[in-house]
């Protein structure tokens, strides 16, 4: 059945019968051992004698002109000095005075880098070895039971406390705390007597009889 198939040309590998301890062909013929696998890149450069025989360098690049912020803080000055005090002043002076910044004001380093110790050590410190004998003992579930055992004690004493001072007051220690305002003493009197005024005047004018009243008093 197999030669019948590779003289048809046709291969299927639903055909093809396992073989033991190799895997399962594909049954597409592979090429030589000489093949090489990948895209292949053809030197564009010259190569190993390209780069002996001459000495290529790096043409220096011209700095480029670096268009540098606006100096509000100048042209604010001038501008208040100018005496302007609109917005649409202070733009027309930002446009008729284009201050810029300077390229120290706008540098990373304006200033000297900070003086450190000579034994002092750059980077991120190590993290701490895991303390596996205090782990296998369970050290941190004895200290955790600890500490909730002294916050049930100390809850239990702040209840004892509160049930202590929470003694409610009766009538009579409220009326000793806080006593009634007394009452002051009103004679009774006949409603249709109080607006009539004296019929009898024992003094000479008013001047003496208030002179009078404020002696007495």
């Amino acid at each position: 059945m197999d030669k019948l198939l590779k003289q048809a040309g046709t291969i299927s590998p639903l055909h093809v019968l396992a073989e033991l301890g190799k895997p399962q062909r594909n049954c597409y013929a592979l090429p030589g051992f000489d093949f090489s696998y990948g895209l292949y890149i053809h030197s564009t450069d010259g190569g190993v004698p390209e780069a002996i025989g001459h000495w290529n360098t790096i043409k220096p690049k011209i700095p480029s002109v670096q268009n540098m912020p606006r100096d509000f803080i100048t042209m604010n000055r001038g501008a208040l000095k100018a005496g302007c005090t609109t917005a649409h002043e202070f733009n027309l002076y930002y446009k008729a005075k284009d201050i810029r910044c300077k390229i120290k004001e706008c540098s990373h380093f304006k200033r000297c880098p900070p003086k450190l110790p000579a034994d002092f050590t750059y980077g991120s410190t190590a993290r701490p070895s895991t303390p596996f004998y205090d782990l296998l003992q369970h050290k941190y579930k004895e200290m955790w039971m600890e500490q909730q055992r002294a916050l049930t004690v100390i809850q239990r004493d702040e209840k004892k406390k509160s049930r202590i001072c929470k003694i409610r007051d009766t009538r009579t220690s409220y009326l000793r705390k806080h006593p009634p305002p007394a009452k002051e003493e009103s004679f009774w009197h006949l409603p249709r007597l109080e607006k009539v005024g004296p019929h009898l005047s024992t003094f000479p004018d008013q001047e003496a009889r208030k002179k009078a009243f404020s002696a007495s008093h």
